[in-house]
């Protein structure tokens, strides 16, 4: 199925839902909006009318069945809406038909179509169809109840028509079982749980002249309605040198300051950090919450130890620095990347060879090249561990031993260390996880990148790229 070209797009004004659809609605649809009680449904249809007249230069009408014009302007202003402001230019309708009686229906009806008419609306949206249809006795009539909307309102008027339906908690149909065939377009909102967090999803059934590639996503109510695409990489227009986030009582800033927000202030000082990594997260993606940590030290002249990740070339590592704005001596100077001994190795003054064959040989190398750059910056180190290296290097009893040496000297310095974790490793990420002061987890859930704290317990946060200051940073929304 072919898209729509884009002068017959109307923009439902919800963030990040237009690149799913395909630049918005199709004009003069009926798109069917179903969800549960509590899942954003009106904030939804809120949204869609309010960037339709603000932003497009379109009228709107909101036509209510479930609640009254004062109860829906006070709840609209608790979320920066003035549709009061809207009605008195005449932009805007508010029809109250909360008391609408049975043998009324028909007349309320022409009310409704009369009413469009007038206003010239553009968009509608009827809240909500289900408590419309109670006023009916049998199935057929809200059959040719739907038709008339679709035929008179939506192909005679041109009016893009949203059509609340609410559905029952565990119930798969939606309303009457007959919305959904008549409709252009079908979305459907739900509540479920990933490690005991909400998590709100939202599922396109279907949208005429729209491939459907995708049908599946995440949003949040987290200042109105944003949908998360599947998360895509941003290109850096014009580079910039990374500037740091101070440091505040006790804690190392993490870099970002929406990841310092979900930590409550950042790592704290002489803490481990525990970044557990699922499948499917892609190097980028948790480098976007390890690098700007790595960036904060060495924008402060901090050193910074590298023991990267089993196929994680050290050279990535080096151009990380480099994206961030640090000069090549302030590389050499402040950070090193332990590696593995290979024949042919070039060596640079960043980098440390092992032998990899004792591991208490090359852990006293390796604090060695600690008490190095701590002597040099005269400041607390960053440490960055890729744990499946170690692992696969040395076993997992030897690891596991390492491992509570190295927390009980983070502790005794006050640096800050971040063990690295990808999937197989069940029962390390057990053990590292009752030892770490902080544990975080990335996942993905429908393209969507997902970051949460498992100690300190937090709510889920969406991960997306933002470039704007010219470094790769990331941007952590919560999931409310």
């Amino acid at each position: 199925m072919m898209a729509a070209d884009g002068a017959d797009r109307v923009p439902s004004g919800i963030d990040g839902l237009d690149e799913i659809t395909g630049g918005g609605f199709p004009k003069g649809s009926l798109i069917i909006l179903a969800g549960n009680p509590g899942t954003g449904k009106t904030i939804f249809s809120a949204r869609f009318l309010y960037h339709g007249i603000v932003n497009c230069g379109e009228r709107g009408i909101y036509v209510s069945f479930a609640e009254s014009r004062e109860t829906f302007f006070r709840s609209m202003r608790a979320l920066g809406f003035d549709f009061e402001g809207l009605e008195k230019a005449g932009k805007f309708r508010f029809l109250d038909l909360l008391t609408v009686k049975e043998e009324a229906a028909s007349a309320i009806w022409e009310m409704i179509f009369r009413e469009i008419s007038e206003a010239r609306a553009n968009r509608l949206v009827i809240d909500s169809f289900s408590a419309l249809a109670q006023a009916f006795r049998e199935t057929h009539e809200v059959r040719v109840l739907l038709h008339t909307i679709l035929s008179r309102i939506t192909r005679f008027l041109g009016c893009t028509t949203l059509l609340i339906v609410e559905t029952s908690h565990g119930e798969k149909k939606m309303g009457f079982g007959i919305e959904e065939f008549v409709a252009d377009g079908i979305i459907f909102l739900r509540r479920n749980k990933l490690d005991g967090r909400l998590l709100r999803e939202l599922k396109l059934f279907k949208m005429r002249g729209t491939p459907t590639l995708e049908t599946e996503a995440i949003f949040t109510l987290e200042d109105g309605f944003k949908v998360f695409p599947p998360f895509k990489a941003k290109p850096i227009d014009k580079p910039c040198r990374f500037r740091p986030q101070p440091d505040i009582e006790g804690f190392f800033s993490s870099g970002s300051l929406s990841l310092d927000e979900m930590l409550g202030g950042g790592y704290p000082r002489g803490s481990l950090v525990l970044l557990e990594i699922d499948e499917q997260i892609s190097t980028l993606q948790y480098h976007l919450i390890a690098s700007p940590t790595a960036w904060n030290f060495g924008a402060q002249g901090r050193g910074v130890i590298i023991l990267p990740s089993a196929g994680v070339d050290y050279n990535v590592l080096r151009m990380r620095a480099e994206e961030a704005g640090f000069t090549k001596d302030e590389i050499n100077r402040l950070l090193r990347v332990c590696v593995k001994y290979f024949l042919g190795i070039k060596m640079e003054p960043y980098l440390v060879a092992f032998k990899g064959e004792s591991i208490s040989e090359d852990y006293a190398k390796y604090l060695e090249t600690e008490g190095e750059l701590r002597k040099r910056t005269c400041q607390p180190i960053l440490h960055i561990i890729g744990i499946d290296m170690i692992v696969d290097t040395y076993g997992a009893k030897e690891t596991l031993s390492a491992i509570r040496r190295y927390a009980v000297g983070m502790r005794e310095t006050g640096d800050l260390g971040i063990i690295l974790l990808k999937p197989g490793y069940p029962r390390m990420a057990k053990i590292l996880g009752a030892t770490a002061d902080i544990h975080l987890r990335i996942t993905r859930e429908h393209g969507a990148i997902l970051v949460y704290g498992v100690k300190p317990r937090t709510k889920l946060h969406a991960l997306e790229m933002d470039t704007s200051k010219g470094y790769a940073m990331p941007k952590l929304t919560p999931i409310i």
